[in-house]
């Protein structure tokens, strides 16, 4: 099947779809896919977090990690009783995602993480961060002085490493939205582990992106051995941005893990 047949076959059991942004974007990432997905009937948020997007905020007003996520958590808490969503993280949201699902395990019908940070219950909250392999930060800027610790993705660094596959329409859109964010380590690291019986017994679905030049495939399948899924599924021409470089299909799975499991 087809990544539009799959949207539209998943239309007639719409079900709510949360769209959770990486670090430094925005709601405003997720246009395409979420185009995608309303035009088949679902019902999606793509909430900015706190200081990122279109909230006004400064990194400062959000000096911990809950503060930061606060916008997810406070559209979970908003849901009528009964009702719950597909959380979907991209990137850093994943770490976003299993907050709120360790918060509301009983609000959240699956987690996707999409080539995101996927906690485990055993090690401490960042260790997936903490594990990243090596990488050339090129020109991103960061100031561990700052509260929390800042980081800006650099322009080249987004370019060659996150957006190399995706439409140069859509780097250039970054440029102009980019904001200042933080990885939270230390605040994360000040939290026991996720719990085996909130997060941990939430249903997940890890989609792994082959083209990561990022978070590189053999990290995203480290989370994935670390951490029990109901299922993997692959993108195999998708970079780290794959709401941009393959949103059809992306948009095809999504529908389609919101039917299955919501």
């Amino acid at each position: 099947m087809s990544a539009p047949e799959q949207v539209a076959a998943a239309a007639e059991g719409a079900r709510r779809i949360v769209l959770v942004h990486g670090t430094g974007h925005g709601g405003w990432c997720w246009y395409r896919v979420a185009t995608l997905l309303r035009a088949a009937g679902h019902r999606v948020d793509a909430p900015d977090l706190a200081a990122s997007g279109a909230d006004a905020r400064p990194l400062r007003d959000a000096p911990t990690f809950e503060d930061y996520s606060r916008p997810l958590l406070d559209l979970l808490r908003a849901l009528p009783p009964g009702e719950r969503a597909v959380l979907v993280g991209h990137s850093y949201g994943g770490m976003s995602v299993a907050l709120a699902a360790e918060t509301f395990p009983e609000k959240v019908a699956a987690a996707v993480f999409v080539t995101a940070f996927m906690p485990d219950c055993a090690n401490p909250r960042p260790h997936v961060i903490e594990q990243l392999p090596a990488l050339d930060w090129m020109d991103s800027v960061t100031d561990a002085e700052h509260v929390p610790p800042l980081v800006f993705l650099g322009p080249e660094f987004l370019r060659r490493k996150l957006y190399q596959l995706s439409p140069p329409e859509d780097y250039t859109l970054s440029q102009s939205l980019a904001r200042t964010s933080s990885y939270y380590v230390a605040d994360l690291n000040s939290q026991p582990p996720f719990a085996e019986d909130r997060y941990g017994a939430v249903r997940k679905v890890y989609v792994v992106c082959k083209q990561d030049l990022a978070m590189v495939e053999s990290h995203q399948r480290r989370m994935i051995q670390g951490c029990p899924v109901a299922e993997v599924r692959e993108i195999a021409g998708a970079d780290h941005m794959a709401m941009f470089s393959a949103p059809a299909e992306l948009a095809g799975h999504l529908a389609d893990v919101a039917n299955t499991y919501a």
